[in-house]
């Protein structure tokens, strides 16, 4: 935005023309300047209480990279991922079923929505880690059987816990995805002979994955930090690992500062990517793309250059 000034240009007129060139001056944008002052000053006294705290910052940095710190990391990034594959599949299945006009696929699946969305999963993970309080041995013949303790460990324990609880919320965004796409879709592949599972396939979900990608990736990035109640379970991911670290040493809050950094790491990572996959997605969409990070860098920057008056 400029604002244009009365006071005209000491140069020469220009030749065949009655008015005189006229001197544009940037609009200063002083509000901006102030807010960023205020922020960093903000973040500067965050810093100095920190500081201030009888904090071991030097065992923060030497256990960061320690080796079960990072074996914990690697566990809470593999059910984290086994979690939400199962979360997908059982959410793509039952969002199906629920659109079915079967009745009764259609009431099983509002039962496994209402069962798993309705307890909160620090209790089903305790209810399948106890499962053989209840069912001793896990009795499928002839197909398989086994005592439940041997079957029933701390990672089947944790995938079942997590898996199962996202099924439930995939399920309703995969159902509202669907539903998103514009019915004469589907009327359209039917009329030129394609099947109801090869219309979803082909057709309809394609279509939707603009709506369902966006808070899949949400779920992801709760299920990173969701995992972390696994420790219950007896499943030794990052929270687990550095709190045993912190019981040996007594550094008990440093140990819960190299868990949050971690934590800090992978969830951003993951946004980053989660970012360019919608953008992948938006393409059919929008008529241009939104701009990457780096690019919003480089265009917040531009404003805040003065430019040149010729």
């Amino acid at each position: 935005m400029t604002e244009v000034t009365d006071t005209f240009d000491k140069g020469p007129a220009v030749t065949g023309s009655p008015y005189e060139a006229i001197r544009a001056v940037p609009v200063r944008h002083y509000g901006r300047w102030i807010s960023a002052i205020v922020v960093v000053a903000l973040l500067a006294w965050l810093g100095y209480a920190f500081s201030q705290g009888n904090i071991l910052w030097g065992t923060v940095g030497d256990k960061l990279f320690d080796r079960t710190v990072m074996q914990g990391a690697w566990h809470t990034i593999l059910i984290s991922v086994c979690a939400m594959a199962m979360g997908l599949v059982l959410g793509v299945v039952f969002a199906v079923m629920r659109l079915s006009k079967n009745p009764v696929t259609s009431a099983v699946s509002w039962l496994y929505i209402w069962f798993f969305r309705g307890t909160p999963v620090y209790v089903q993970l305790l209810m399948w880690f106890n499962l053989s309080l209840i069912f001793p041995v896990i009795n499928l013949m002839p197909l398989y059987k086994n005592d439940t303790v041997a079957v029933m460990t701390p990672f089947v324990a944790a995938l079942l816990g997590l898996g199962l609880n996202e099924g439930a919320y995939m399920a309703e965004i995969v159902r509202a995805g669907v539903q998103s796409v514009d019915y004469g879709q589907t009327e359209a592949a039917h009329a030129l002979g394609m099947t109801g599972p090869r219309t979803m396939w082909r057709i309809v979900l394609p279509q939707a994955m603009r709506v369902i990608i966006p808070p899949t990736g949400n779920e992801f990035i709760n299920m990173l930090k969701t995992s972390s109640l696994v420790s219950v379970v007896q499943y030794t991911e990052l929270l687990r690992a550095t709190s045993n670290i912190g019981s040996d040493t007594t550094a008990i809050m440093e140990m819960y500062f190299v868990a949050s950094i971690w934590y800090l790491v992978l969830t951003s990572v993951f946004s980053i990517g989660q970012y360019y996959v919608e953008r992948r997605f938006a393409r059919g969409s929008q008529r241009s793309l939104p701009l990457t990070p780096w690019q919003k860098v480089r265009a917040n920057l531009t404003t805040l250059r003065r430019p040149k008056v010729a």
